[in-house]
């Protein structure tokens, strides 16, 4: 069991949502959705920012291997320009939740905003270093 993430937050298909990208001039924003499989936990996921570069290329097997589904979303430049940083992060992450092959019970949002899903969903700030689905 890894010390610092709640592994029970997985038992009823829980997807993590986090998002790349947001900081830089520009490029597109690009987020993640996951939904990781509870008998198959993954060790070492944390915040990517305290990762190796080699732990993050090594976690991304392994994620790709063991998660139930997963999917990468994003929001363009020109969406970006039209909508604002922040609402343009909200509609890749709920394109990365839509995309997903099941639908979860729950999605888990990285940060203290939720973007509007067909699914419950809660922010958590801080979340890739505290929840497993958001960290991968």
């Amino acid at each position: 069991m890894q010390t610092g993430l709640d592994f029970t937050l997985v038992e009823d298909l829980v997807a993590g949502v986090d998002e790349v990208g947001r900081g830089p001039l520009c490029g597109a924003v690009v987020t993640a959705a996951v939904i990781l499989d509870p008998a198959k936990p993954i060790l070492g996921l944390n915040d990517s920012k305290k990762l190796t570069e080699a732990k993050r290329e090594k976690l991304f097997v392994e994620i790709q291997e063991k998660a139930l589904c997963w999917f990468i979303a994003r929001a363009e430049v020109e969406e970006i320009d039209q909508l604002n940083i922040l609402h343009a992060t909200m509609l890749a992450m709920k394109r990365a939740v839509e995309g997903l092959s099941i639908t979860p019970k729950l999605a888990l949002i990285d940060g203290n905003r939720c973007p509007q899903l067909s699914v419950p969903s809660a922010p958590v700030v801080k979340g890739d270093s505290k929840v497993p689905a958001i960290a991968a």
